[in-house]
């Protein structure tokens, strides 16, 4: 009964309830989640709510079960799927999607637009382009009619991941509605770039401003920015969490919430309380860890002030701490009853927008070991799939198969039997046998689709083999690339590089362009101007040549060269994942994505004006028909 969209919000709040993280639903999670909405249900037809639904009869919920349960609450209109959901706060709003069934409604979170809405006016205040529209009014609904023109989607981005949209290729001025569309082009898929899963968002839903929309969006960039600097190159002093058995690898390869947690327990430990978090939700409902976080990691802001915690009122010490940040200027994200509710989204802003201000842990003499480009390339094409858990580590998370198992399944609809797969969680015992298997399916499935795959087993993907990792990942990207591409071709073979690179040359030589290539790792590549003059020839018009430095040799030109380039192939409509460093240094692997995803645009805008000729055809047709 629910959408891929819906499925993924039901994940959400069942990780959110799931407290001790085991992949269960006690009694009291479910209870608690069910009085968020204010959906009170005695204890004992809730006993009996999930006897009905425990099909193991553990005494626990899985996910599965908790579907099930939402899917019976939605069917016999016991409560909506946007309370199942659990937001306090939410915003009833009538669908007007076209897709969309009459009298559907989604919800949105009255604390998270004024929460959002305070941040984009903290860092993006100063922004020439946007001094019309900023300040926003955080009270009312402006945030969302300030999405429109795709200049503060474009901004928000490139604050998260600096320079990831090419402002040059950015419409700024006499804006009508075909340049507002090409600015939300490129700002979709340049937030599928940096990881953004945007599955069923399109262009007009965010001009139209359409807010459980904008705020979904909204959200991922923002978080996406917050998380960016904890890491070991930005913050050595990570190190300092590390546990007794733990290596450096082990650390990095916990999700950046966990790190964030461990990061709160460190600072409460150094200031000689017992209290621990093991969540952004109950566990600093009280405000009283928070008091202690803020006084030990800002003592020259607030010296020995923990008078917060002298009210006994939980509401009135969320104030009083509060404040407390405001001296710190930390005080975003969250309002008192934001604290006191336990809303887990907006405190994790909270707190990992306290880790970077204020870190408070001494520097560490270790050895970085960087996430390499491709690696981030990979990860983020996963995630802006919608993958399930959200991969943080290419190697730790891919381990147990499920990540792997889902991506085959968006390459080619239907092809993985998921009554074969493993779900969580395991029991310890047999955790690495049943991971094993989920692999060893992967590679089977692989090798039916005729992946090079020799030497690679199932465990070298549980034991996070980099080479063998890299190899089947590299295969399965390229496939999804090359699937929807012959999808959209109606073609019957395979596209292979060769296809592509016929269609390259061919295309430009149709359009009076001197460029050519031989493969996709020639040199005179380096400069993008093939890429330029393959986007001008598919969209004419479109291209500002007066900005470029063709032939460029030097490094920084050709750089200049490859950001607008990107971002311009983003921007007619190419979902590019690889990046401006790709072009420069000649990447084949990468380089070929880019004309695969230019050749699929030219094949839609193809496929478009065939429909509007026969439709005209048609019209004619019967209009003559009418005349006779």
């Amino acid at each position: 009964m629910f959408s891929e969209d819906e499925k993924k919000e039901l994940r959400e709040r069942f990780d959110e309830l799931d407290e001790n993280k085991n992949g269960l639903l006690s009694l009291d999670e479910i209870d608690k989640g069910l009085k968020d909405v204010q959906l009170i249900v005695p204890k004992h037809e809730l006993r009996q709510l999930i006897f009905d639904f425990d099909k193991n009869n553990d005494g626990y919920l899985n996910f599965e079960e908790y579907c099930e349960l939402c899917s019976n609450i939605k069917e016999k209109k016991i409560g909506h799927l946007n309370v199942v959901k659990g937001l306090s706060g939410l915003n009833i709003v009538e669908s007007t999607r076209p897709q969309s069934a009459a009298g559907t409604t989604h919800s949105f979170s009255e604390e998270e637009k004024y929460a959002f809405t305070d941040w984009i006016n903290h860092i993006l205040g100063n922004d020439p382009d946007l001094k019309s529209q900023l300040p926003i009014n955080v009270e009312g609904m402006e945030l969302f009619k300030a999405c429109n023109s795709g200049l503060l989607i474009a901004k928000l981005i490139n604050s998260a991941v600096p320079e990831t949209i090419d402002e040059r290729a950015l419409n700024k001025k006499n804006l009508n509605v075909f340049k507002i569309h090409e600015n939300q082009t490129l700002c979709l898929n340049s937030a599928k770039a940096i990881g953004c899963s945007i599955t069923n968002i399109g262009a007009q839903d965010i001009i139209d401003g359409i807010p459980h929309l904008c705020l979904g969006m909204i959200w991922q960039v923002i978080r996406i920015g917050l998380l960016a600097h904890i890491n070991l190159k930005e913050c050595s002093g990570l190190a300092l969490l590390l546990e007794e058995g733990e290596t450096l690898q082990d650390l990095l390869a916990l999700p950046a919430e966990q790190l964030l947690i461990r990061w709160v327990n460190y600072h409460l430990k150094q200031a000689g309380t017992n209290r621990t978090i093991s969540n952004f939700s109950g566990d600093i409902k009280d405000s009283e860890c928070y008091t202690i976080l803020l006084k030990q990691i800002a003592p020259q802001e607030l010296g020995i002030d923990t008078s917060p915690l002298r009210e006994t009122d939980h509401l009135k010490r969320a104030e009083a701490m509060l404040d407390n940040a405001e001296k710190m200027k930390c005080r975003r994200f969250v309002r008192p009853t934001d604290v006191v509710k336990g809303n887990p989204k907006l405190n994790l802003a909270f707190v990992a927008n306290l880790f970077n201000t204020y870190p408070a842990l001494n520097p560490v003499e270790v050895t970085v070991i960087e996430e390499t480009r491709e690696e981030k390339t990979y990860r983020n094409w996963m995630n802006s799939l919608g993958v399930s858990p959200y991969v943080n580590n290419l190697y730790q998370d891919l381990r147990d198969g499920l990540v792997i198992l889902q991506l085959f399944d968006h390459v080619y609809t239907g092809l993985v039997d998921w009554k074969r797969v493993n779900q969580p969680p395991y029991k310890e015992n047999w955790a690495v046998m049943k991971k094993t298997e989920n692999c060893n399916y992967a590679v089977d499935l692989g090798k039916e689709k005729k992946y090079s795959l020799v030497g690679v087993g199932g465990k070298d993907l549980v034991d996070g083999g980099k080479t063998h990792t890299l190899s089947l990942i590299w295969q399965l990207m390229r496939a999804y690339t090359l699937e929807v591409l012959k999808k959209l071709s109606g073609s019957e073979k395979p596209i292979t590089d060769g296809d592509i690179l016929r269609w390259v040359n061919e295309t430009l030589t149709a359009h009076g362009k001197s460029s050519q290539i031989k493969s996709f790792k020639d040199p005179s590549l380096a400069d993008s101007m093939t890429v330029v003059d393959l986007v001008e020839s598919i969209k004419p018009g479109s291209v500002d040549y007066q900005i470029l430095k063709p032939k460029a040799t030097g490094h920084g030109d050709r750089m200049s060269n490859a950001k607008y380039a990107v971002s311009m192939a983003r921007k007619i409509g190419a979902r590019v994942y690889a990046l401006p460093e790709d072009l420069v240094e000649v990447n084949p692997k990468m380089v070929m994505t880019i004309f695969a995803c230019l050749m699929y645009v030219w094949c839609a805008l193809l496929l478009l004006s065939l429909l509007i000729i026969y439709s005209f055809l048609c019209m004619r047709i019967r209009s003559c028909s009418y005349q006779k």
